[in-house]
């Protein structure tokens, strides 16, 4: 029997769990202390009379590096008692939701983290969702068949750090300096929409827009295989989770890699899953996961390593972002990484 119900039982002189209607706060008070004694002397420890954890709350718009948290859910494996899967439209607003409490965790770009932590949000890496090794890529109209050809062109882009690196990397392939070509500020969530529009020439725009705009008649140019480890996506929560709700994070972490697992090996049966929250038939579904790696707990043990890859992308990053006027001010990377929530084997 739960530990509060039992109380508020042996508190009305029951040993059934009967709901009190609550009197005055002096009774109230003495009628709890003469149940926690009566708690002692059944062997329930007062420790375990606290009031329930509210679930974890992990922010995610719909990606394909974040879909096997999703996935996990569709098997069954989250236990909606200790955490809950929230659905945004934007990275905007669960960065919003973040910084206002409604959310404890979130699937983000590393940028977006750093974007959070210089908020004021102590957000930490808890785990390594994917890297993007083809995934983040430029798509352009039929008849720009090199990147020199982008000069004097109109790029939509997001004005993001992830949009940065993208458009520093096509413009150094491409030997353009930025006054060569005309920026046009975006979403990724809007990239088909402005190039249907006519409004750009060119669009840095990831999966699963990608894939539409392939569609659309858009031809792929460059994309994120040319600059590994640039772009990462991440798990991350907010210190307090990993005192006090640590049990939901592993339980996620736990479920995450299950997930990977049945995607690797039943991908029959897990594309039918991912199917309705990707918008594509069954059979289109493997092609937003093209270019997107998913390491495992080894190599996530490897990536959040002191020194690894991770800590190396944010300060890559972060000076992306001073650079950019994304930020105000170097942020201090300490406590980037956060292993407690990485399952010991």
């Amino acid at each position: 029997m739960p530990c509060m119900p039992l109380l508020r039982a042996l508190a009305n002189g029951s040993r059934s769990a009967v709901p009190l209607v609550p009197k005055a706060e002096r009774r109230q008070s003495l009628r709890w202390a003469g149940a926690a004694v009566l708690a002692g002397s059944l062997g329930l420890p007062l420790s375990a009379c606290r009031a329930p954890q509210p679930p974890l709350r992990v922010g995610s718009i719909v990606f394909p590096g974040y879909e096997l948290l999703f996935l996990a859910r569709e098997m069954g494996l989250l236990d909606e008692h200790l955490l809950r899967l929230v659905e945004l439209r934007s990275n905007t607003e669960i960065l919003r939701a973040l910084a206002t409490g409604q959310l404890e965790a979130a699937a983000l770009t590393l940028d977006e983290l750093l974007t959070a932590r210089a908020d004021g949000v102590d957000l930490r890496v808890a785990l390594v969702l994917d890297q993007s090794a083809g995934v983040d890529v430029l798509m352009v109209r039929p008849g720009v068949d090199q990147l020199s050809a982008l000069k004097g062109l109109r790029i939509g882009v997001e004005d993001s750090a992830t949009g940065a690196v993208m458009l520093g990397a096509v413009l150094d392939a491409a030997r353009l300096r930025i006054d060569q070509v005309h920026k046009v500020s975006m979403t990724l969530g809007r990239s088909v929409d402005v190039y249907l529009s006519g409004a750009v020439d060119a669009v840095i725009s990831a999966e699963p827009w990608a894939t539409r705009l392939e569609q659309q008649g858009a031809l792929r140019l460059f994309d994120s295989s040319a600059i590994p480890g640039r772009i990462i996506d991440v798990l991350a929560a907010k210190g307090a989770v990993f005192e006090q709700n640590g049990q939901a994070l592993r339980r996620l972490i736990d479920a995450h890699f299950a997930a990977l697992a049945f995607f690797r090996s039943e991908s029959a049966q897990a594309f039918p899953l991912l199917a309705p929250r990707l918008q594509l038939p069954p059979d289109q579904v493997h092609s937003a996961f093209r270019g997107m790696l998913f390491p495992d707990l080894l190599e996530n043990r490897r990536l959040l390593s002191a020194g690894g890859l991770v800590q190396q992308a944010g300060r890559g990053l972060m000076t992306v972002m001073l650079q950019q006027g994304l930020l105000a001010k170097p942020l201090d990377l300490q406590s980037l990484v956060d292993l407690r929530g990485l399952p010991a084997s």
